[in-house]
């Protein structure tokens, strides 16, 4: 590949701004997510290698599901030439259109990959009478 002067700058000031954030406590990255939907779940798959059970939190209210968690390393204490890999707190929040049933959520973390299945909860029939 040639050198290129403008993109290996643009390329240094992207990991820069990436670590002055990390710096200042911001949310210095993001996992990726794939959200799907079948007929009586919704399923989130996040990418969060590195990460252990311990350092991931869930929470459900009001129909949103919020994902926390925090990669740690030494960041502070190397002499880095280069850094790519995001690391420090995150969180990202996600409504769903159908009402979730909070009690039956179930997430499990397998090869770096978190998988969290939403079960639908059946929409409330009810009879009126009419007078």
């Amino acid at each position: 590949m040639p050198c290129d002067p403008l993109r290996d700058l643009r390329a240094w000031q992207d990991r820069m701004e990436r670590l002055a954030t990390a710096q200042q406590g911001s949310a210095a990255w993001m996992p990726p997510v794939d959200i799907y939907e079948t007929a009586d779940r919704y399923v989130v798959t996040a990418e969060v290698p590195g990460l252990q059970r311990d350092q991931i939190d869930l929470s459900v209210e009001n129909g949103r599901l919020t994902l926390r968690g925090e990669r740690r390393d030494a960041v502070h204490s190397r002499q880095y030439h280069q850094i790519e890999r995001g690391h420090g707190q995150f969180q990202r929040t996600f409504e769903f259109g159908d009402t979730i049933s909070p009690d039956t959520i179930s997430a499990d973390l397998r090869d770096g990959v978190l998988t969290i299945m939403l079960p639908k909860t059946a929409p409330a029939v009810r009879r009126i009478e009419v007078t």
